[in-house]
């Protein structure tokens, strides 16, 4: 399908994130899957190339291009190459405004260059062992005391948490306030009371590191809070959106990326003497998995509008992620079938991108809590 999303300019950049990643990332994924983590290296390579907080002010070292396009150029490119292990989509996507709109002058002079250059590698954790969409169930808390908060809990599936030298952490200022007490703290890596466990054991997405955090009277300057105190529900509330249509930038392009290399291989690949896709049935499926992609594309392509617009409403941002990742598992499910018994060894890039897949309608937001999203808004 012809794309009116882009212009020149982001083909230019596509250019350039495709020969980074030719260069600096796919002759290494393999064995960065087989250690569970990616070499920190390429976050500074990355950063010299550009990738990094690229609608970040030009003053921090950032690309002052606030043009959300250029990040969905990146998370396109990074999927297509199979690069799943790359976390510059969190980077970018999730903590970037949090630091560049809501951190003090004084923290974005110390923070950003760094996020910007790749020095400092950044995540973010709200999910621990007893609660997770739901954040007013989480337990770890930030006491003040004086010129310090005091942080103690435990967070858990933390994309980067390893090599993160930024984490922003949800904690409870005021426990008794529920989801209207917590904050977002800054916890920088090398504080005392913060440890890191061990690494999660995935399902796909291997050479992403995922990690264990923990905080037991871990002392943080209060300088370090991000936004104001006891908002940051609404703080997290206003930035998901943009989180959420990150995930689904992703979705659409492995979508159409399995799709891809599922109708070369029914083109080339013979049964009874003939190519396995011109079968009725394994055409038809095609044929119907082909103009799903293209609805999902048409609609994330017109939410990416609507953010750049500033129009991108939390509902319509719940129903292109929970659309879009679905449709994503059912496309990879039917390309593995559509392989055969090829599609089962991970020697096969569709496999791999089966793995990858199934967590895109878990995290961000399940698929559940999107509806619910979406169900309130119609007043059910």
């Amino acid at each position: 399908m012809e794309q009116h999303l882009y212009e020149p300019v982001h083909d230019d950049f596509r250019a350039l994130c495709r020969a980074f990643l030719a260069r600096e990332a796919v002759p290494y994924h393999d064995r960065w899957e087989a250690a569970g983590i990616v070499d920190r290296e390429v976050w500074r390579r990355a950063g010299a190339a550009g990738l990094l907080g690229m609608d970040l002010p030009e003053e921090y070292g950032g690309g002052g291009q606030r043009d959300f396009r250029f990040n969905a150029v990146l998370v396109e490119e990074v999927v297509a190459a199979g690069c799943t292990g790359l976390g510059f989509g969190l980077h970018n996507d999730v903590v970037a405004p949090y630091l560049g709109d809501l951190a003090t002058e004084e923290r974005r002079r110390r923070w950003l260059p760094g996020f910007c250059s790749g020095e400092l590698v950044t995540a973010i954790a709200m999910t621990e062992p007893g609660a997770g969409s739901d954040l007013a169930g989480i337990r770890t808390t930030a006491r003040r005391d004086g010129d310090t908060y005091v942080l103690d809990g435990q967070k858990t599936f933390v994309t980067n948490g390893e090599l993160a030298d930024l984490v922003i952490v949800v904690a409870k200022t005021a426990p008794e306030r529920g989801a209207h007490g917590i904050s977002l703290i800054a916890v920088e890596r090398d504080t005392p009371g913060f440890d890191r466990g061990r690494r999660l054991a995935k399902v796909g997405l291997r050479a992403n590191d995922t990690a264990e955090l923990f905080f037991a009277d871990c002392r943080v300057p209060a300088a370090n809070l991000v936004g104001a105190e006891n908002h940051g529900f609404y703080h997290l509330m206003a930035n998901l959106p943009r989180e959420r249509l990150g995930i689904a930038v992703a979705a659409v392009a492995a979508a159409e990326r399995m799709l891809g290399l599922t109708l070369g291989y029914a083109r080339s690949r013979e049964a009874f003497g003939r190519p396995v896709g011109s079968f009725q049935h394994n055409r038809f499926l095609l044929a119907e998995l082909d103009t799903e992609v293209t609805i999902a594309r048409t609609f994330l392509n017109h939410c990416l509008a609507e953010f750049a617009a500033g129009r991108l409403s939390a509902v319509d941002a719940a129903k292109v992620k929970w659309w879009t990742t679905e449709l994503q598992n059912r496309v990879a499910d039917r390309c593995v079938q559509l392989h055969g018994g090829h599609g089962y060894m991970l020697e096969q890039a569709v496999a791999k991108s089966w793995l990858d897949s199934r967590v895109q309608t878990i995290y961000g937001g399940t698929t559940e809590i999107m509806k619910e999203i979406i169900g309130r808004d119609l007043g059910l």
